[in-house]
Protein backbone atom coordinates (compact mmCIF):
# COMPACT_ATOMS: atom_id res chain seq x y z
CA UNK A 1 0.00 0.00 0.00
CA UNK A 2 2.75 2.21 0.43
CA UNK A 3 3.57 2.29 -3.26
CA UNK A 4 0.03 3.16 -4.12
CA UNK A 5 0.53 6.85 -6.05
CA UNK A 6 -3.18 7.40 -7.15
CA UNK A 7 -6.43 6.87 -5.77
CA UNK A 8 -7.25 4.14 -8.02
CA UNK A 9 -4.27 2.32 -6.77
CA UNK A 10 -5.44 2.59 -3.12
CA UNK A 11 -9.03 1.06 -4.11
CA UNK A 12 -6.94 -2.37 -5.67
CA UNK A 13 -5.06 -2.07 -2.12
CA UNK A 14 -8.26 -1.89 -0.01
CA UNK A 15 -9.76 -5.08 -1.68
CA UNK A 16 -6.22 -7.11 -1.12
CA UNK A 17 -6.37 -5.22 2.88
CA UNK A 18 -10.06 -6.80 2.54
CA UNK A 19 -8.80 -10.38 2.22
CA UNK A 20 -5.57 -9.93 4.90
CA UNK A 21 -8.22 -9.07 7.46
CA UNK A 22 -10.64 -12.72 6.56
CA UNK A 23 -13.64 -10.02 6.24
CA UNK A 24 -16.64 -9.53 3.90
CA UNK A 25 -16.47 -6.25 3.18
CA UNK A 26 -13.85 -3.12 4.07
CA UNK A 27 -14.33 0.32 3.11
CA UNK A 28 -12.35 3.79 3.42
CA UNK A 29 -14.81 6.89 3.28
CA UNK A 30 -13.15 10.11 3.63
CA UNK A 31 -15.44 13.63 3.77
CA UNK A 32 -13.05 17.11 3.47
CA UNK A 33 -14.08 20.60 4.70
CA UNK A 34 -15.53 21.61 1.54
CA UNK A 35 -17.44 18.93 1.29
CA UNK A 36 -15.31 16.67 -1.52
CA UNK A 37 -15.70 13.28 -0.88
CA UNK A 38 -13.44 10.00 -1.64
CA UNK A 39 -14.34 6.57 -0.88
CA UNK A 40 -12.42 2.81 -1.59
CA UNK A 41 -14.82 0.22 -0.74
CA UNK A 42 -15.57 -3.78 -1.37
CA UNK A 43 -19.55 -3.17 -1.70
CA UNK A 44 -21.23 -3.95 -4.81
CA UNK A 45 -21.76 -0.93 -7.21
CA UNK A 46 -25.73 -1.47 -7.06
CA UNK A 47 -25.40 -0.63 -3.17
CA UNK A 48 -23.22 2.31 -3.37
CA UNK A 49 -25.72 3.87 -5.96
CA UNK A 50 -28.55 2.77 -4.32
CA UNK A 51 -26.88 4.04 -0.98
CA UNK A 52 -25.84 7.61 -2.57
CA UNK A 53 -29.04 7.82 -4.44
CA UNK A 54 -30.89 7.58 -1.51
CA UNK A 55 -29.10 9.76 0.44
CA UNK A 56 -28.39 6.72 3.24
CA UNK A 57 -26.16 9.02 5.16
CA UNK A 58 -28.59 10.38 6.79
CA UNK A 59 -30.14 7.68 8.38
CA UNK A 60 -27.13 5.17 8.45
CA UNK A 61 -26.59 4.93 12.40
CA UNK A 62 -22.66 4.59 11.62
CA UNK A 63 -22.72 7.01 9.83
CA UNK A 64 -24.55 9.41 12.04
CA UNK A 65 -23.36 7.40 15.65
CA UNK A 66 -19.18 8.05 14.16
CA UNK A 67 -19.46 11.06 13.33
CA UNK A 68 -19.89 11.75 17.29
CA UNK A 69 -17.45 9.61 18.44
CA UNK A 70 -13.58 9.73 18.42
CA UNK A 71 -12.75 5.98 19.58
CA UNK A 72 -13.82 2.94 17.69
CA UNK A 73 -17.18 1.21 17.87
CA UNK A 74 -18.89 -2.03 17.42
CA UNK A 75 -22.13 -1.56 15.15
CA UNK A 76 -24.00 -3.11 18.09
CA UNK A 77 -23.48 -0.67 20.34
CA UNK A 78 -25.23 2.28 18.03
CA UNK A 79 -29.07 3.05 18.07
CA UNK A 80 -31.33 1.06 15.24
CA UNK A 81 -34.06 1.38 17.21
CA UNK A 82 -35.49 3.88 15.01
CA UNK A 83 -37.75 2.45 11.71
CA UNK A 84 -35.69 3.93 9.35
CA UNK A 85 -32.70 2.57 10.74
CA UNK A 86 -33.99 -0.59 10.83
CA UNK A 87 -34.89 -0.52 7.39
CA UNK A 88 -31.94 0.93 5.83
CA UNK A 89 -30.24 -2.56 7.85
CA UNK A 90 -32.86 -4.72 6.06
CA UNK A 91 -31.67 -3.13 2.72
CA UNK A 92 -28.30 -3.13 3.22
CA UNK A 93 -28.68 -6.84 4.35
CA UNK A 94 -30.20 -7.82 1.31
CA UNK A 95 -27.28 -5.85 -0.32
CA UNK A 96 -24.93 -8.45 0.97
CA UNK A 97 -23.78 -6.10 3.93
CA UNK A 98 -23.38 -8.19 7.24
CA UNK A 99 -24.90 -6.86 10.01
CA UNK A 100 -21.82 -7.51 12.09
CA UNK A 101 -19.64 -4.50 11.76
CA UNK A 102 -16.33 -2.83 13.26
CA UNK A 103 -15.93 1.30 12.64
CA UNK A 104 -12.94 3.43 13.49
CA UNK A 105 -13.87 7.37 12.99
CA UNK A 106 -10.80 9.66 12.11
CA UNK A 107 -10.22 13.31 12.41
CA UNK A 108 -7.79 14.48 10.09
CA UNK A 109 -6.21 17.99 9.31
CA UNK A 110 -8.49 21.05 8.36
CA UNK A 111 -11.75 19.43 9.29
CA UNK A 112 -11.56 15.91 7.18
CA UNK A 113 -13.09 13.27 8.70
CA UNK A 114 -12.91 9.55 7.81
CA UNK A 115 -14.33 6.25 8.21
CA UNK A 116 -13.09 3.19 7.96
CA UNK A 117 -15.00 -0.41 8.32
CA UNK A 118 -14.92 -3.76 8.32
CA UNK A 119 -18.10 -5.35 8.09
CA UNK A 120 -18.97 -9.46 8.36
CA UNK A 121 -21.64 -11.93 9.06
CA UNK A 122 -20.23 -13.72 11.50
CA UNK A 123 -21.90 -14.45 14.46
CA UNK A 124 -21.99 -12.37 17.91
CA UNK A 125 -19.65 -14.43 19.89
CA UNK A 126 -17.56 -15.23 16.44
CA UNK A 127 -17.36 -11.45 15.69
CA UNK A 128 -16.71 -10.46 19.41
CA UNK A 129 -13.50 -12.53 19.64
CA UNK A 130 -12.42 -11.61 15.96
CA UNK A 131 -12.48 -7.63 16.99
CA UNK A 132 -10.90 -8.46 20.31
CA UNK A 133 -8.25 -10.01 18.51
CA UNK A 134 -7.69 -7.50 15.67
CA UNK A 135 -8.54 -3.94 17.42
CA UNK A 136 -5.06 -3.24 17.38
CA UNK A 137 -4.29 -3.77 13.55
CA UNK A 138 -7.70 -2.28 12.81
CA UNK A 139 -6.82 1.21 14.01
CA UNK A 140 -3.35 1.26 12.66
CA UNK A 141 -4.71 0.17 9.19
CA UNK A 142 -7.45 2.69 9.45
CA UNK A 143 -5.03 5.86 10.31
CA UNK A 144 -2.14 3.89 7.45
CA UNK A 145 -5.60 4.53 4.97
CA UNK A 146 -6.53 7.75 6.01
CA UNK A 147 -2.74 8.91 5.60
CA UNK A 148 -1.87 7.63 2.39
CA UNK A 149 -5.02 8.67 1.00
CA UNK A 150 -4.52 12.41 2.36
CA UNK A 151 -0.44 12.03 0.56
CA UNK A 152 -2.18 11.44 -2.57
CA UNK A 153 -4.70 13.49 -2.60
CA UNK A 154 -3.19 16.55 -1.32
CA UNK A 155 0.76 16.00 -0.91
CA UNK A 156 1.03 16.35 2.44
CA UNK A 157 -1.85 17.77 5.01
CA UNK A 158 1.39 18.12 7.73
CA UNK A 159 4.07 20.43 9.06
CA UNK A 160 7.50 19.59 9.27
CA UNK A 161 7.52 17.11 12.15
CA UNK A 162 10.03 17.94 14.85
CA UNK A 163 12.56 14.71 15.68
CA UNK A 164 11.58 12.72 18.37
CA UNK A 165 13.63 11.79 21.25
CA UNK A 166 15.60 8.36 21.77
CA UNK A 167 13.00 7.58 24.88
CA UNK A 168 10.47 9.03 22.98
CA UNK A 169 10.77 6.66 20.18
CA UNK A 170 10.91 3.82 22.50
CA UNK A 171 7.94 4.71 24.41
CA UNK A 172 6.00 4.37 20.99
CA UNK A 173 7.95 1.52 20.12
CA UNK A 174 6.73 -0.66 22.94
CA UNK A 175 3.37 0.35 22.61
CA UNK A 176 3.54 -0.69 19.02
CA UNK A 177 4.73 -4.16 20.18
CA UNK A 178 2.21 -4.43 22.53
CA UNK A 179 2.88 -3.51 25.81
CA UNK A 180 0.91 -1.73 28.21
CA UNK A 181 1.89 1.56 29.82
CA UNK A 182 2.79 -0.39 32.95
CA UNK A 183 4.90 -2.58 31.30
CA UNK A 184 6.51 -0.14 28.79
CA UNK A 185 7.45 1.96 31.82
CA UNK A 186 8.67 -1.23 33.84
CA UNK A 187 10.82 -2.13 31.03
CA UNK A 188 12.22 1.46 30.19
CA UNK A 189 12.60 1.86 33.95
CA UNK A 190 10.60 5.06 34.69
CA UNK A 191 7.70 6.00 36.16
CA UNK A 192 3.85 5.68 34.25
CA UNK A 193 3.91 9.93 34.97
CA UNK A 194 7.19 10.06 32.93
CA UNK A 195 6.16 8.07 30.14
CA UNK A 196 2.86 9.95 29.44
CA UNK A 197 5.01 12.75 28.77
CA UNK A 198 7.42 10.66 26.66
CA UNK A 199 3.99 9.81 25.24
CA UNK A 200 1.97 12.97 25.16
CA UNK A 201 5.39 14.73 23.67
CA UNK A 202 5.65 12.03 21.12
CA UNK A 203 2.26 12.59 20.23
CA UNK A 204 2.27 16.72 19.41
CA UNK A 205 5.41 16.14 17.41
CA UNK A 206 3.50 13.74 15.34
CA UNK A 207 0.52 16.01 15.03
CA UNK A 208 -1.54 12.89 16.63
CA UNK A 209 -5.02 12.98 17.84
CA UNK A 210 -4.40 9.96 19.98
CA UNK A 211 -1.88 7.14 21.20
CA UNK A 212 -2.64 4.91 19.07
CA UNK A 213 -3.06 7.30 16.22
CA UNK A 214 0.81 8.46 17.08
CA UNK A 215 1.79 4.77 17.00
CA UNK A 216 0.19 4.38 13.59
CA UNK A 217 1.69 7.67 12.54
CA UNK A 218 5.71 6.26 13.77
CA UNK A 219 4.91 3.00 11.64
CA UNK A 220 4.00 5.01 8.64
CA UNK A 221 6.64 7.34 9.02
CA UNK A 222 9.68 4.41 9.62
CA UNK A 223 10.01 5.69 12.98
CA UNK A 224 9.25 2.30 14.99
CA UNK A 225 10.99 -0.56 14.32
CA UNK A 226 8.37 -3.57 15.44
Amino acid sequence: MQSAATLDDLQGHITGLRDVFDVEHLVYHSVNSTGQQYAALTYSPAWVARYIEQDYARVDPVVQGCYRRFHPVDWRRLDWSGKPAREFMGEATDAGVGRQGFSVPIRGPSGQFALFTVSDRRTDAKWEKYTETHVRDLILAAHFVNQKALEIERGSDTAAMQKLSPREIDALTMLAMGYNRAQTAESLSISEHTLRVYIESARFKLGASNTTHAVARGLTLGLLVV
